[in-house]
């Protein structure tokens, strides 16, 4: 009876053992099929979001002036008869550039003096005369008359001949030479242009909300596209005070120093006024961050450890955030992203919450604080 129930016993549990182990085989198999069922690991790159320090900026647009800037020409018509200048020479206050022709004028000029001049001697004999009676006051007084006109036409004439000398009103740098020797010119006609280029002004506009962060003295960069990798220096040295009643802006001067004569009046310049004490941001690309009408995202990867097979388990997570400024490629993020957090930043169209990722960051998109376009 014993062995009959010990050979039960043992067909009992071989059974049993049967079902279990193929329970295990089964659920292995089901395991392994699953795993082979999921997605692969979507490759993304990646950045580290770090912290940076921003100096708050107000930025506008505006055009450079000359301190002193003059198309010369003369008041008077007639014929060039000097020239005394190179196109492109420096010249100092007062310095002669051109002279018309004045025979004709000094002619004048010589036989109004010589009037004067017997006006003069008329008086100091009436004068004598007058002394033991022989003339009147009457005389006096008309020889006196008349010197002081014929003095009143000799200055005239003086003027008239120093019209047609053509001088620097103040020191600069001349343009392209216009006229010719021999060449007939109308009064106003340029002859050339003369600029102050060292210091020089950038006129832009602010709109009025901005007026109680700017003030004299406040340190402003210029940037003009003519040398993109280049910043000039400059404090804003006045604010009109009277605000556009037709667009609410105020216009605002900055001051420059230009030794090098690099920037020219006209140019058109990109201004940014320092406005506020420097605050300190999580900063990332912009192309990490995803706009949607209920929120900007972005996708956090975690790192979940390895696989039994050794490999790292790396997950996207997409978090809500919020973005605030922006300077060039980069976005300040004030709240739900950390420094130090690894943050995708190309490849979140394919992701998901959860979804598995593999990082490749041999091509990462820029994050220029001042991009400058590349001609290709």
């Amino acid at each position: 009876m014993t062995k009959r129930m010990t050979i039960m016993l043992i067909a009992v549990l071989l059974v049993f053992g049967g079902v279990f182990g193929f329970q295990i085989f089964k659920n292995a198999m089901i395991k392994k099929f699953m795993t082979s069922m999921a997605p692969p690991p979507q490759t993304v790159s990646t950045v580290t979001a770090a912290t940076q320090d921003w100096q708050p900026q107000i930025e506008a647009v505006g055009s450079l002036r000359a301190v002193n800037g003059a198309d010369l020409a003369f008041e008077v018509s007639g014929i060039v008869k000097e020239l005394h200048f190179n196109s492109g020479d420096e010249v100092a206050a007062g310095d002669i550039l051109v002279k018309l022709r004045a025979d004709d004028d000094i002619a004048k000029l010589d036989a109004l003096k010589a009037t004067a001049a017997l006006s003069e001697i008329t008086l100091q004999r009436d004068q004598e005369q007058f002394k033991i009676k022989a003339v009147s006051q009457a005389t006096l007084d008309t020889d006196s008359a008349n010197l002081k006109n014929a003095k009143a036409q000799v200055a005239e004439q003086e003027a008239v001949i120093a019209k047609k000398t053509l001088r620097a009103p103040f020191a600069g740098h001349l343009g392209v030479r216009a006229v010719d020797i021999g060449q007939y010119i109308s009064a106003g006609t340029t002859v050339v242009t003369l600029q102050a280029l060292d210091p020089i002004y950038a006129d832009f506009f602010l709109p009025q909300q901005t007026l109680n962060q700017i003030r004299l003295e406040q340190a402003v960069t210029i940037k003009v596209d003519t040398y993109p990798n280049k910043d000039f220096a400059g404090t804003i040295t006045a604010i009109n005070p009277k605000v556009d009643p037709a667009t609410r802006n105020v216009q605002v001067r900055a001051t420059l120093k230009n030794p090098d004569r690099l920037l020219l009046p006209g140019m058109y310049a990109t201004v940014n006024v320092a406005a506020g004490e420097k605050q300190r941001y999580v900063t990332l690309p912009q192309t990490a961050v995803t706009y949607n009408p209920y929120g900007e995202t972005v996708y956090v990867v975690d790192d979940k450890g390895t696989n039994p097979q050794g490999q790292p388990q790396l997950v996207a997570r997409q978090v809500f955030v919020t973005a605030g400024l922006k300077r060039g490629d980069q976005v300040a993020i004030l709240s739900g992203v950390e420094e130090g957090q690894t943050v995708v930043t190309a490849g979140q169209m394919k992701l998901r919450n959860g979804a598995p990722v593999m990082i490749d960051n041999t091509i990462r998109p820029t994050a220029e604080a001042n991009p400058i376009p590349i001609d290709q």
